[in-house]
């Protein structure tokens, strides 16, 4: 391989992107970026200090002075891990309200294009290969269809013990599909120069194989 690569995978919600992405790093040994952690690692910071959303200025100065970082699975949030304090309900939902913030969004994306410039990375999302990190050295977007991706949500949800209707889940993923393709900033969409890989029937493993399998011939 070479000294430093970048694994883009894009795909809709519940293609298992992160799983995916997680397994590659860990065999080619090198950082997964999780893309989400940040979210929830930003919104725990902003509530730790207090602010409020709407005090645009305080957040500005507050993400100035931020850095994240991931290292052996670990999320670093200003040079401390933060693992378990970003995974709770409150946090989630801190994280979803910052993730909607312009000034949040671009201070992430400056750090995840950081991080692809120091070393090697695999990172997932919705715009990685389109926006974050158009010239990775591997780009991928990973799918499956609807039905599919609604079943493995349901089993999911089934396995926390959340109660759900299989037809509505699938719903729910195809209204999904259309907000995050349709949206205005940088939508949902394969890259020209990215690999497409349907997932509808293969294993986490064959998908992660598969992805391996393109890594190491060209490289």
């Amino acid at each position: 391989m070479t000294d430093k690569i970048r694994i883009a995978i894009d795909g809709p919600s519940g293609a298992g992107k992160s799983t995916i992405a997680k397994n590659v790093a860990r065999i080619l040994h090198i950082d997964y970026i999780d893309t989400g952690a940040m979210y929830r690692a930003i919104g725990y910071k902003i509530q730790k200090s207090n602010i409020a959303l709407n005090d645009r200025e305080a957040l500005k100065r507050t993400l100035l002075d931020t850095e994240i970082d991931f290292v052996e699975g670990n999320v670093i949030l200003d040079g401390a891990i933060i693992n378990d304090r970003i995974r709770t309900p409150e946090i989630s939902k801190m994280a979803s309200e910052v993730s909607a913030l312009s000034e949040v969004r671009e201070k992430l994306v400056a750090l995840q294009r950081n991080m692809g410039q120091r070393k090697s990375v695999v990172m997932d999302g919705r715009d990685i290969g389109t926006n974050v990190l158009r010239d990775a050295e591997f780009k991928f977007f990973v799918t499956a269809s609807p039905a599919e991706r609604a079943r493995r949500r349901w089993l999911e949800l089934s396995a926390k013990g959340e109660p759900a209707e299989l037809e509505q889940v699938e719903e729910d993923i195809i209204q999904r599909d259309h907000n995050d393709s349709t949206r205005e900033l940088n939508p949902l969409k394969k890259a020209e120069d990215a690999v497409e890989l349907d997932t509808t029937g293969l294993t986490i493993e064959e998908v992660t194989q598969k992805i391996l399998e393109v890594v190491k011939w060209q490289s």
